[in-house]
């Protein structure tokens, strides 16, 4: 029978957050100490003996595993360590997070719910179990990063920096007066309050935007009225104080301060801000869909005016102006947060911008590839084709350049008469997209394109829409993915007439065609036309575009058909290795793992001896370090400037080593509803590469945490007398000094 953990409270910082008289430390006694961890919301049960590898007891809940990934986000804002608006960008990314996991996390929960399922999860809960347990956990880490920006951040802000977020009422005469003509210039023509009363119903919120809650009373009648104003944030929610270089107040209080200009004849009893957030989780089944754009339009439509999850007030909102908001928007009390500070702290993004060198991150610029450097001084590199057949090119984003690589080979191919035909897959890409300006381009040029768009793809579904149709004007041949399935993979094909043959180059990588995240993600990209790698690749495409649901591939590990398998069999291979020589090993580096069938054979694998290591950044299932189940499994995360996306997968085999990367994690819906492609990377030296760079990871003593069989995180710090060896800082120093100097091998 599966049973259910009891729960406790989240401990951050040795204090616990339920506890909001608590005050929170400032970073130098907390972040920096060895054993500073950071626990899940819930105490996991002992495993009874002989317990079954399916037992809940050695399965993490997903979705607090997913909250202790956003602490850890979190506690970066703690670090002194970290330059001042690196740490107020991780209060904002922590925000932002937890925006989605409200939409996506707690929103798909609501309506299984709703729908009375009673799916049990690995780790022995059902849904509403489960929505219990992460709406309860979820509120302390909102206490915890509004305290840390109002207690901790905004202050050092204001002195070390000189930006200064201001209380209105701190504010003199001439400067209110000032902001005044301000507002009725520049605000009070585009905002719209709305009344709500018999004549007019309570309005739509949208997601996410910020309102403000009037209170108001008739002064002859003594009525009581209640009204509603979106604040219009899109130029800017900080507004700069007359006289006062980078001094800034909130644009919600600049309306506030002038709510009479607006309800003139009206007395203004009160104005109070809130927020909503709304259900993202509205897929529906498509497999009977005809038309999968009129599909994804509905379903926008839908999550526009889905349920709301989340209402975050001010903490001395009125409560009847909170009875108000809580009934019209049909939610609970546990759904209502407040907080005692500003709202929204996603707007951060822009504070943390401002231009204070000393402050921030040392700049970073991809250094181009040492063989993409030359380009036109011999026959041999006259252009990225030609660098190719010399040998397979391995391109680590962001220390080396996305532009000056993987974006040169699409637009090279679209200029190039030799190039015939260009197919490559569209999960995300940048605003602007050189990538799908290049494939027009091609178009018009005269060659046959084809792109694959996932308009699936989650929050950029319109996005992903409107460059399907620009693509299509331009005559590209445009595919929306297979019914059932999202195309996750990162693959592109150039095809070119040379000598009078076809050869095929092409592309896989683990991350998106987006030159913008590629300065932030870490991902790889192989480029290459070794004629194995290429014609699986010719192979995926049919699949993808046309009718072959029984394609073969001999490199290429495709999901759903046989990655699953793939990574089975070679756990599996391992333990046989550990069996005859003892030198069973694994190295698999992702976002996330929450596969059960993964997981159990990992467990096997552990309990024949291999020795296993798991570099994962995001959410797991999986214990590590258990007797008797697990203890030759290592877990750790790696948090830091960039975010960790690649994928890697390394086995031992023994002594003949086999190295994947790819699109997919080892997680249910990659390897079971998505369409995933993982590359071996054969050439030697490339691989050592690889296996170098998940030894960095491994060594990592600055920005990794390792994960306890109890699911507290422990930050790891160097020894006395040991130095720093951040993976992030060694990695470009690396890449820096091999552009200065091309002798140095890769994998030294």
């Amino acid at each position: 029978m599966h049973t259910t953990r009891p729960s406790s409270p989240v401990i951050f910082t040795e204090v616990a957050l339920s506890d909001t008289s608590a005050p929170i430390g400032d970073g130098a006694d907390v972040a920096t100490t060895q054993g500073f961890s950071i626990q899940q919301a819930t105490i996991p049960q002992e495993v009874p003996e002989g317990a079954p590898l399916d037992h809940p007891s050695l399965y993490f809940n997903r979705e607090l595993s997913w909250l202790d990934f956003n602490w850890r986000v979190l506690a970066q804002a703690l670090d002194e360590r970290i330059p001042l608006l690196e740490r107020v960008r991780f209060i904002a990314i922590t925000a932002n997070n937890l925006d989605e996991f409200y939409q996506k996390r707690i929103g798909g929960l609501k309506r299984q719910v709703a729908a009375g399922v009673r799916f049990i999860s690995p780790d022995g809960r059902t849904p509403r179990e489960q929505l219990e347990m992460i709406v309860s956990a979820a509120r302390p880490m909102q206490t915890a990063y509004s305290r840390v920006w109002e207690e901790v951040l905004r202050p050092r802000l204001a002195e070390q920096v000189g930006v200064v977020i201001r209380d209105y009422d701190s504010l003199t005469s001439e400067q209110r007066d000032e902001l005044t003509e301000y507002f009725r210039d520049n605000i009070y023509p585009i905002l719209t309050p709305l009344a709500v009363d018999p004549g007019h119903p309570f309005p739509f919120i949208s997601n996410q935007s910020l309102s403000l809650a009037f209170m108001l009373s008739h002064p002859a009648r003594r009525t009581e009225h209640f009204a509603r104003l979106k604040v219009p944030v899109s130029r800017g929610r900080w507004v700069a104080v007359p006289g006062e270089e980078r001094h800034y107040v909130p644009l919600e209080d600049v309306i506030r301060h002038n709510a009479d200009e607006l309800f003139k004849g009206m007395e203004v009893e009160s104005v109070h801000g809130f927020r909503v957030t709304r259900n993202a989780d509205v897929r529906k089944v498509d497999d009977d869909a005809a038309d999968l754009l009129a599909l994804i339009s509905e379903e926008l439509r839908e999550r526009k005016f889905a349920a709301v999850v989340r209402l975050e007030v001010e903490a001395d909102m009125p409560e009847r102006v909170r009875t108000v908001l809580q009934q019209e928007l049909e939610l609970e009390a546990e759904d209502v947060i407040e907080y005692d500070g500003l709202l929204d702290l996603t707007d951060l993004f822009r504070l943390a911008n401002v231009e204070s060198p000393e402050h921030t991150f040392e700049p970073w610029e991809p250094v181009v590839p040492v063989r993409l450097r030359h380009q036109g001084e011999s026959e041999d590199q006259a252009d990225i084709f030609a660098v190719i057949r010399k040998g397979d090119l391995l391109v680590h984003h962001p220390y080396q350049s996305f532009p000056a690589s993987t974006q040169r080979f699409i637009e090279e191919a679209a200029e190039d008469p030799a190039v015939l035909a260009i197919k490559m897959t569209l999960y995300r890409t940048s605003q602007d997209s050189p990538i799908v300006q290049a494939l027009i381009r091609a178009a018009e040029n005269g060659k046959q394109v084809a792109a694959l768009i996932e308009v699936k793809a989650r929050f950029d579904e319109k996005n992903n829409m409107e460059w399907a149709l620009q693509l299509e004007n331009a005559g590209v041949h445009v595919t929306y993915g297979l019914v059932g399935l999202k195309t996750h993979s990162k693959t592109a094909l150039v095809v070119r007439e040379e000598e009078g043959a076809l050869r095929t180059y092409c592309h896989v990588g683990t991350g998106n065609y987006n030159p913008s995240t590629a300065r932030l993600y870490t991902d790889f990209g192989l480029l290459t036309c070794d004629p194995d790698i290429c014609d699986d690749l010719v192979n995926l495409f049919h699949y993808l575009t046309g009718y072959a649901p029984e394609q073969h591939y001999n490199t290429l590990v495709v999901a759903p058909r046989d990655m699953r398998n793939r990574f089975v069999e070679l756990i599996r291979q391992e333990v046989e290795h550990q069996k005859q020589t003892g030198n069973g090993r694994i190295i698999a580096k992702m976002n996330a793992i929450d596969d059960t069938m993964i997981i159990e054979e990992l467990y096997l694998a552990s309990q024949a001896g291999v020795q296993i290591d798991l570099i994962v950044r995001g959410h797991c299932r999986i214990r590590p370090g258990l007797p008797g189940f697990s203890e030759n499994i290592r877990l750790r995360s790696i948090i830091g400037r960039f975010l960790e996306h690649s994928r890697i997968f390394h086995f031992k085999n023994g002594g003949d080593p086999i190295t994947y990367f790819g699109s997919g994690d080892w997680q249910r819906r990659n390897l079971e509803d998505r369409v995933e492609a993982a590359v071996p990377v054969r050439d030697k030296t490339l691989q050592k590469r690889l296996i170098r760079t998940l030894k960095y990871c491994l060594e990592d003593n600055r920005l990794a945490w390792d994960l306890q069989p109890d699911g507290s995180y422990i930050q790891r710090h160097p020894e006395e007398g040991e130095k720093e060896r951040p993976l992030h800082d060694k990695l470009m120093r690396r890449a820096r000094n091999r552009a200065l100097n091309e002798d140095i091998p890769w994998d030294l």
